[in-house]
């Protein structure tokens, strides 16, 4: 019976996050105001170096993203900026991570505690509540050399980004962050084996003539490629541009 009871619970919170979902795609891409967008720092590592960095952090730190975005948007015929983005500063404990190794359920249930975690802190913060949330984990580039895979939940507007806590690694930063951004909308990842690009949707330029190298990258494509197996990563939102097969999954208005 007990058994029963907790598969149900588990079937009424999963309908209750496919409905608030749904309600949460249609709302964040009607595009007729901007979405506010709220960052948090965390210290993933707990070292002293990363602390440091992030009292360095200001909230122009992270304008590069607004203006990246806005841009972006008006280039495909918004009428209004996209979004609005608001450092919020660090937080003394960050979300569940996700699971190490990967299964169907493993990632369900974690992204029911993401959820909860996020609810639960928003439900205790007094500002202004966000349309999306992304807490940054931060990491001291003198122990950690690579970092884990960030996540956007589609639908859940949050998003946990890894990133180096060094201030040569910023623009980097911004990229990954503007890409999980855009999963929490329902944009999909355009890059196959290798991390490669896939053509034509993951390429800024599709059609250049010639095609390599390519000049820029798509965000959500992720590298810039050089060559038909060769690609690197940009360096800064400098380096990056929203293509149209993910403009159309955002909705954004697409050109004849």
């Amino acid at each position: 019976m007990r058994k029963h009871l907790r598969y149900l619970i588990l079937l009424s919170i999963l309908l209750f996050v496919v409905a608030n979902e749904a309600a949460n795609k249609f709302y964040s891409r009607d595009w007729d105001m901007p979405l506010l967008v709220h960052v948090f720092a965390i210290n993933g590592d707990g070292r002293g170096a990363t602390a440091q960095y992030l009292s360095t952090l200001q909230p122009q730190d992270f304008a590069p993203i607004e203006k990246f975005i806005n841009a972006e948007g008006r280039r495909y015929g918004l009428g209004i900026d996209a979004v609005e983005v608001d450092y919020r500063g660090r937080l003394a404990e960050g979300p569940p991570l996700p699971p190490a190794q990967r299964s169907v359920l493993g990632n369900m249930w974690w992204s029911l505690k993401f959820r909860s975690w996020a609810w639960l802190r928003r439900w205790n913060d007094d500002a202004l509540t966000p349309d999306i949330e992304l807490f940054v984990n931060y990491y001291d580039t003198a122990t950690t050399h690579s970092l884990g895979h960030s996540v956007g939940l589609q639908g859940g507007l949050i998003g946990i980004i890894n990133a180096f806590a060094d201030k040569s690694y910023r623009g980097s930063n911004q990229v990954v962050m503007v890409h999980e951004w855009m999963h929490t909308l329902g944009a999909t990842d355009k890059y196959g084996a290798g991390n490669m690009p896939a053509y034509p949707e993951g390429y800024a330029e599709p059609y250049r003539d010639p095609l390599y190298p390519q000049r820029a990258a798509e965000i959500m494509g992720g590298r810039i490629p050089l060559a038909e197996h060769e690609a690197r990563m940009p360096v800064s939102l400098r380096e990056v541009i929203v293509g149209i097969y993910t403009a159309a999954e955002i909705n954004w208005p697409i050109p004849e």
